[in-house]
């Protein structure tokens, strides 16, 4: 498929429409009484906001409110620099974190903040609660908002980059398949020998990705906005080989040996089959991926509620 062709309105523009990009997860409720009041809510701003709404979560939404549709337009695909190239403010996604990594890998190479609106479990995140979301209407029609700058990694393997997902926001995983077997995965950190990791895998985890695989698999919370990586072993076979926490101006150069022929290579959960010999190359994004929060957003508030610290 074509990519997504997305471009930035000059937030100088105060009075001019803008354009919004929405992406949902067609496979949970879209009759959610929350959800359609908040998309109404946005639909009755069309005086200052158009709606483009990716096709199949479009469609999800008209089968349980057709009143939408004239104002649900199609959220189309096109070429970079085509003239029908539309302009978008700001995406929303509505669904979990899952839903907002496809929405990052949709329109983060353009620059186009991504607010999720959280529908699904946890919502690291999110920037509100589907419950709440309709207090942020005039927000987003104003553009009054925070935009928090996120890293992300890079994966080449064996110099080339993957047809699918090639830029992780969370997380890079390799991991064993098919065998109960462990497997070594040897590191290198900008060309230095770093450590040789058996077990049954490794995570390599942006500060956005610390509150998932990672924190699950026992490795460090991170500052969202912090430029480090963290390197967490997955059920390692040795109890010295901790979680580190390393600069994200390395390049982390990755092996993998064992009795399997090949290995999973998963980024941001998109799974893939890598040949035994092949070689990993991880390094920080030429590009940073926006998200933007309520200006009254706490990551350690978020964390406190997530985790029920306290509780």
């Amino acid at each position: 498929r074509a990519p997504l062709v997305l471009r930035p309105t000059p937030i100088s523009i105060i009075h001019a429409m803008i354009d919004i990009a929405i992406f949902g997860n067609p496979s949970q409720r879209t009759d959610s009484p929350a959800l359609l009041r908040f998309l109404r809510a946005l639909a009755a701003r069309h005086d200052r906001i158009r709606l483009y709404a990716e096709p199949a979560f479009r469609k999800s939404v008209i089968s349980s409110a057709p009143d939408l549709g004239p104002m649900l337009h199609f959220l189309t695909l096109g070429h970079p620099g085509t003239t029908g190239a539309l302009r978008f403010r700001l995406a929303l996604s509505i669904g979990g974190d899952g839903t907002f990594l496809t929405t990052a890998r949709a329109v983060g190479p353009h620059g186009i903040p991504i607010m999720g609106i959280n529908s699904g479990h946890l919502g690291y995140l999110s920037a509100i609660e589907i419950e709440k979301a309709h207090d942020l209407v005039s927000d987003i029609v104003e553009g009054s908002y925070t935009v928090s700058p996120r890293t992300a990694i890079e994966v080449t393997v064996s110099g080339r980059r993957l047809p699918r997902a090639s830029i992780a926001l969370n997380e890079v995983a390799v991991l064993r398949q098919d065998t109960a077997s462990m497997i070594t995965v040897h590191c290198a950190l900008s060309g230095c020998p770093y450590v040789d990791y058996s077990g049954d895998g490794l995570i390599v985890s942006t500060p956005t990705g610390s509150t998932a695989y990672n924190l699950s698999a026992g490795g460090p919370l991170l500052d969202p906005e912090a430029p480090v990586w963290a390197i967490t072993p997955v059920a390692p076979h040795s109890l010295s080989m901790r979680p580190l926490v390393v600069s994200d101006r390395n390049e982390l150069a990755i092996n993998v040996s064992g009795r399997s022929s090949s290995y999973l290579l998963s980024v941001d959960g998109a799974a893939i089959h890598i040949p035994a010999d092949s070689h990993i190359t991880l390094k920080k994004a030429p590009y940073q991926i926006f998200v933007a929060m309520r200006h009254d957003y706490n990551f350690i508030d978020t964390l406190r509620q997530k985790l029920r610290w306290g509780i």
